[in-house]
């Protein structure tokens, strides 16, 4: 399933358009949007990037290609069929450049295009169902192969930051750890005070009850 859509300008990473989803799963899909714009930006800054590239990123997997200096990217689970990912990709990459081309260069703002969410939308239900008989037909096309396009995993791109994430998470786990071990020497420590001085303790109550029992019975 097509789970998230973004189109950005190569030169800068500036954003220009996103299929916008219906809030269920945003949360969700929050870190794979920050994921998509650092590699906006790693296409910006270093040498030209490649016109499509297939990027695996946990249960998902970054489709993308480049037509025009733009980059339109989606985000798609695992088992959904490459072949309908690019050509989903190009389909919006046509109206694209078909309504917007004169300004693609020009606009400074982010989601300048966020009107295109609506064909963004619309073509993604179309391509939600791989068993329909229009996509079964994009299936087997045998004009459209890709299975020259190149698949890496998302660290190969965006290496540095993606270690200095999990160093962090390394850390903070380590720290947590840490601080149970403590609490758990402590409950140790505690138990075998217990353990070592209850015996001693039971003697003296039992003989100060005897002695207090016997004094009763001396009295009396």
């Amino acid at each position: 399933m097509v789970k998230l859509t973004l189109i950005a300008r190569v030169t800068d990473g500036l954003p220009l358009a996103e299929g916008l989803d219906d809030g269920r799963e945003q949360k969700d899909l929050e870190a794979y949007k920050k994921q998509a714009k650092e590699l906006f930006k790693k296409m910006s800054q270093g040498p030209p990037p490649a016109s499509r590239m297939s990027y695996e990123t946990g249960a998902y997997v970054f489709h993308y290609i480049i037509e025009g200096g733009v980059c339109y990217l989606t985000l798609c689970d695992r088992s959904y069929p490459k072949k309908l990912a690019y050509q989903y990709l190009e389909e919006l990459q046509k109206e694209f450049e078909k309504v917007n081309r004169s300004q693609i260069e020009t606009v400074a703002r982010p989601y300048a295009f966020i009107k295109f969410d609506t064909f963004i939308q619309k073509t993604r239900k179309l391509y939600l169902d791989t068993r329909t008989q229009r996509n079964l037909a994009k299936l087997n096309d045998d004009l459209y192969e890709v299975q020259q396009i190149m698949t890496k995993n998302i660290q190969d791109v965006l290496g540095v930051g993606e270690k200095l994430d999990h160093a962090t998470r390394l850390s903070h786990n380590l720290k947590a750890e840490t601080q149970q071990y403590k609490m758990k020497a402590k409950d140790l420590s505690r138990q075998a005070l217990i353990r070592k001085w209850a015996p001693i303790g039971i003697v003296l109550v039992v003989v100060l009850l005897l002695l207090l029992i016997r004094r009763m019975f001396s009295s009396g």
